[in-house]
């Protein structure tokens, strides 16, 4: 469920019109709502209650600020009570100007540089999910050498397809990510005996938009495994990172899980544990909390195919179509009931600037308004400023109230931060 519905005939986001908000910021902008962000929030931290039951700990559930690291966002949901998956310093601290408390910070990824971990140090985050034999190694070096303590899991790589995209797959032996399972045992052991370090678990994510729980319950059946190896060798082991990648419903047809049945594998899968658990749930929360509202530029004929609808929009500004090939729901804001088909097009200088082929959608003409929803993970995040376009706005809308919460970038003012050198003036 999402707050952006038809009122009397007029798509709005919670009690403000798209129609106002185009009017008033511009097009093509970001569209969040902040009841929807709440709900998502709420109704996933509810669904883990049969583990928080199991386990009798409450778990951490560490947003993943990746997915759309805008302060707004990321205040609403730390003050739903949610940490930060972080996976860069310039993440990191976003996640601390935000409200998030430095303990309920993860900080997750394969290329943390050395300046990264140290600024985790020196913030005094909760966790490092540690992803190379070398990384612990210098993360432990760091940590002795500021009098310091960090605590950490080490990402394992469980070899499991999460029969996602390819490119947002994590899990299997030819990714990046993680430790191969099969050296997991003596890595930890390695990493357990420096000082400075206190490996106190372990931590896995397969993937992205997973529309299936069956390889997530197997790659946790692989790390209760692995649990049970390192108690058995001696390790003390009190916490455990499953990650996140519970997919949402792009278009008809797609029926994700829900976080209630995501949690009752969850509370299955992990019994008799006994660890703290963390989540870093991204898109399931974010996704369809935003929408990317767009104007109509022109239609224009094509040959014996479709007409492209032209909009203001482009790959620019949803990179996900093209990167991926994905999915997403392309409605009029003000829809008249009549029905066309279409490629929906952005005005880059690229064929790969194309949202959709041979589209069903509302019959739109120039000028008229239109939304690419669940728009609110992976969006402005992906931006660039390609064809010299700039970068889109955003807004949050809450209630009848909306406020801009990151500017519209003009071009102008991009290169305004370039310099033509002294060698090539006249």
């Amino acid at each position: 469920m999402d707050h952006f519905e038809l009122k009397d005939g007029e798509l709005f986001a919670e009690d403000v019109p798209l129609r106002r908000i185009a009017d008033e910021v511009g097009t093509p902008v970001y569209i969040y709502s902040r009841a929807t962000l709440e709900r998502h929030a709420r109704v996933f931290r509810e669904g883990l209650q049969a583990v928080a039951a199991a386990s009798g700990r409450e778990p951490l559930v560490a947003f993943a600020v990746k997915a759309n690291p805008n302060l707004a966002v990321l205040r609403v949901l730390s003050r739903e009570g949610c940490g930060a998956d972080v996976v860069s310093g310039g993440e990191l601290m976003r996640a601390l100007a935000a409200g998030v408390p430095p303990e309920k910070i993860v900080f997750s990824g394969v290329g943390k540089t050395r300046a990264e971990l140290q600024l985790g140090l020196d913030k005094q985050i909760g966790q490092f999910n540690i992803e190379s034999r070398e990384e612990g190694r210098e993360l432990a070096e760091l940590a002795t050498a500021m009098g310091r303590e960090a605590s950490a899991c080490l990402r394992i790589n469980p070899d499991v397809d999460a029969k996602t995209h390819e490119k947002i797959s994590t899990g299997k032996a030819e990714n990046k990510f993680g430790i191969p399972l099969v050296h997991a045992r003596e890595v930890f052991d390695e990493l357990a005996s420096y000082e400075g370090l206190n490996l106190r678990g372990v931590a896995v994510h397969i993937g992205s938009q997973l529309l299936d729980l069956e390889p997530l319950e197997t790659a946790f059946a692989k790390v209760g495994k692995l649990v049970n190896d390192l108690r058995a060798a001696g390790h003390e082991i009190t916490h455990i990172d499953l990650g996140g990648g519970l997919g949402v419903p792009y278009k008809d047809g797609e029926n994700p899980p829900s976080p209630a049945e995501y949690g009752a594998m969850v509370a299955r899968a992990t019994a008799g544990w006994d660890v703290h658990l963390t989540f870093e749930p991204g898109r399931v929360i974010a996704g369809n909390a935003g929408v990317l509202l767009t104007r109509v530029v022109r239609v224009k004929r094509g040959g014996n195919g479709p007409p492209f609808v032209i909009v203001d929009a482009a790959m620019n500004d949803l990179a996900r179509p093209a990167l991926y090939g994905a999915w997403h729901d392309f409605d009029a804001v003000k829809p008249t009931g009549e029905r066309m088909t279409a490629n929906i097009v952005g005005p880059i200088c690229e064929t790969g600037d194309t949202f959709a082929r041979d589209r069903e959608c509302d019959a739109l003409q120039a000028g008229d308004l239109a939304v690419f929803r669940t728009a609110g993970a992976y969006g402005a995040t992906m931006a660039s400023s390609y064809n010299s376009r700039g970068f889109v706005a955003e807004v949050m809308v809450s209630g009848s109230e909306y406020a801009v919460v990151a500017d519209r970038i003009a071009a102008a003012a991009i290169m305004d931060a370039e310099r033509v050198p002294d060698f090539l003036s006249d």
